[in-house]
């Protein structure tokens, strides 16, 4: 890849630093919690995204480490 090409792609996802990760319910729900005061409410959703990111990264340790198991049973054979 050309250095002035990965420069553009550098600078404009830098450029894009101001962006606002939660969809429309999320967002209402969390700022009526914190309204209210309703800790549980806050929890609850916070344990939520919790559990929606351990799926992929359980998936991505899984492959890493069939990965890495396949490159050290050769590195075993070869010696």
């Amino acid at each position: 890849m050309n250095m002035k090409k990965l420069f553009v792609v550098v600078f404009f996802l830098a450029l894009n630093v101001a962006t606002y990760a939660q969809c429309a319910m999320c967002k209402a729900t969390a700022e009526t919690a914190s309204q209210n005061s309703s800790g549980s409410l806050a929890e609850g959703l916070n344990t939520g995204i919790l559990y929606l990111m351990l799926i992929p990264y359980t998936l991505l340790a899984v492959l890493a480490i069939v990965f890495f198991r396949k490159r050290i049973a050769n590195f075993f054979k070869a010696n």
